[in-house]
């Protein structure tokens, strides 16, 4: 039995390999385990790490460094990728709203963590883990600890600290929530209102009833007000055709509108009268409400496509078809000619059949080909976030420059190519399984070897150090802030119960605590503020973090 102990104790590629691969597999089996809605999740990596960790298992510590840094990197750039998309338009209208609170919350929680600090002589090595563990940001730790490394510190204090106060990290946010719910949220706060999205689609029907328009074409129309709009079908004298833009109108038209919420006010205003027919329930059968015409979704899969705009495949003039919606992440856009296609894009095409097999060839609509992630562009990626995240920013009165490090580089690249990778034709598409595996794959590497090199020395950090304080000043930094801001929300910036718990959940970094909040609360106000603010909070924090240690140390 000699050999099977050397493979679990004696260091070794083939020991680590094996050691972190259970430490992920248990803690990923116990994450699925759940308590009145509330689960940890692939937290339970990281207490499942400390545990073989106090138990007395190691890896050779260049391979747990590695396994650490790698994780780290793959974690934060595929979340980057995913947002990017909707990273900059969630700055507008409520976004903005959304982001400043959030960084409100970042700031105030940073400002007890100071306070702390001065005040009850907490080393800011072991503050600024006590803080990462209390916002349960892993990233902006592994930032502080490449931080703590270029000034020659060790950040084993950094690491012990956030280990202790993570589990209330969590927990405190939870019960901040119930907290604010109980104490401070009024009926009218709890239904959740409409999150405005520029991007969302509506579908009306109009009848045209305003002289101005009449013998118009829809070009001609679309130029007296300044929203844009999708004309689908058009019926006249009991006939249905798919306009163009040299298309005519005439009065008792009637048109199938492709828009937004905001914009029906004009459009009633600029045709004449709106129907009250509701056209955007899920039951609709589009096929069926004409004979003569066919919707059908096509998806892009020719590399070719990606990063063109739709307006300069000419769909409309070629082949008579419509463009009415483009659905990307789940998310429907308005089909405008501006709008920058992307691999993966699902377009909703109206017209005849033969004119939409035509289309298919144009666009792919070939899904399988989408399966296969382009490695290439994620590792290019991963690369230069490495180098942006290396590259030293000087600050003044900091002896020492800040470095985006492998948090903060990867994320910000990271974001950028989701977003106008496209615009470059530089194909960046992968499937959600995809990223959501290689982001579970770097988290739980990252959160496997911090676990590992925490658990140690936590039974004597718990025992005979300063764990119990740790944990204390730890769930006040989570709770306070999140207390303050959750009230502020609501109170002065007016937001429903639905987004300040997203809102908090983000800024928190904590996605279990949103996994609660959406299973008590009806609507997805919580998951869209949440996306809304977490990619800006992180980096915040991750900035932050290495602020921190560079000013106060």
């Amino acid at each position: 039995m000699n050999w099977l102990t050397s493979v679990f104790i004696d260091h070794s590629p083939v020991q680590a390999v094996i050691i972190l691969s259970l430490i992920i597999a248990i803690g990923l089996g116990l994450g699925k385990l759940s308590f009145r809605g509330l689960t940890l999740g692939v937290t339970w990596v990281f207490f499942v790490g400390i545990l073989a960790g106090h138990l007395g298992f190691s890896i050779d510590p260049s391979m747990l460094l590695y396994a650490e840094s790698f994780g780290l990197v793959l974690f934060v750039y595929e979340l980057g990728l995913k947002v990017g998309p909707g990273f900059f338009s969630s700055f507008r209208k409520g976004g903005v709203k959304l982001n400043l609170i959030s960084f409100g919350n970042v700031i105030i929680g940073t400002l007890v963590a100071v306070a702390i600090s001065l005040l009850f002589g907490i080393s800011m090595s072991d503050m600024v883990g006590i803080l990462c563990g209390a916002t349960t940001n892993t990233p902006a730790l592994g930032a502080a600890q490449q931080a703590l490394q270029q000034l020659g510190l060790s950040a084993t204090g950094a690491a012990l600290s956030c280990a202790v106060t993570y589990p209330l990290g969590v927990v405190g946010v939870v019960l901040a929530m119930i907290f604010l719910r109980k104490c401070f949220v009024r009926p009218a706060d709890i239904h959740p209102d409409l999150h405005d999205d520029e991007n969302q689609t509506f579908i009306a029907t109009f009848l045209i009833h305003n002289p101005a328009v009449y013998g118009k074409s829809v070009k001609e129309a679309a130029k007296l007000i300044p929203p844009q709009f999708v004309i689908s079908r058009l019926w006249r004298g009991g006939e249905v055709t798919i306009p163009t833009s040299d298309t005519t109108l005439q009065e008792n038209d009637k048109i199938l509108v492709i828009t937004t919420v905001e914009d029906l006010p004009h459009l009633t205003v600029l045709f004449g009268e709106h129907e009250s027919r509701d056209w955007n329930t899920g039951d609709i059968d589009w096929n069926k409400i004409d004979s003569s015409l066919t919707s059908q979704k096509v998806v892009i899969s020719r590399p070719e496509i990606n990063g063109r705009k739709l307006g300069s495949l000419k769909l409309r003039n070629d082949y008579g078809v419509n463009i009415t919606r483009v659905l990307r992440s789940g998310v429907k856009l308005l089909a405008r000619p501006n709008l920058v296609l992307q691999l993966g894009d699902i377009l909703t095409v109206v017209g005849k059949k033969d004119q939409i097999a035509k289309v298919e060839k144009v666009v792919g609509n070939t899904a399988i080909k989408l399966k296969d992630p382009n490695l290439a562009a994620i590792f290019i990626g991963i690369v230069l976030g490495l180098l942006l995240g290396s590259i030293p920013i000087f600050i003044p009165g900091m002896s020492t420059p800040v470095k985006l490090g492998l948090a903060g580089g990867p994320i910000i690249v990271g974001i950028f190519i989701g977003r106008f990778g496209p615009r470059f034709h530089l194909v960046t598409y992968t499937t959600r399984s995809a990223n959501l595996m290689l982001r579970g794959i770097g988290l739980s590497l990252y959160l496997a070897c911090l676990g590992l090199s925490a658990g140690a020395n936590i039974a004597d950090t718990l025992t005979g150090g300063d764990g119990w304080i740790w944990i204390g000043w730890g769930f006040v930094i989570t709770v306070i802030p999140v207390i303050i801001t959750g009230w502020a929300a609501m109170r002065i910036w007016h937001l429903d119960f639905g987004a300040t718990c997203g809102m908090l959940c983000g800024s928190m970094a904590n996605p279990m605590a949103l996994t609660y909040a959406n299973t008590t609360l009806e609507g997805d106000n919580p998951a869209v503020s949440y996306a809304t603010v977490y990619p800006l909070a992180m980096f915040s924090r991750v900035v932050i973090a290495q602020i921190l240690v560079m000013i106060m140390l």
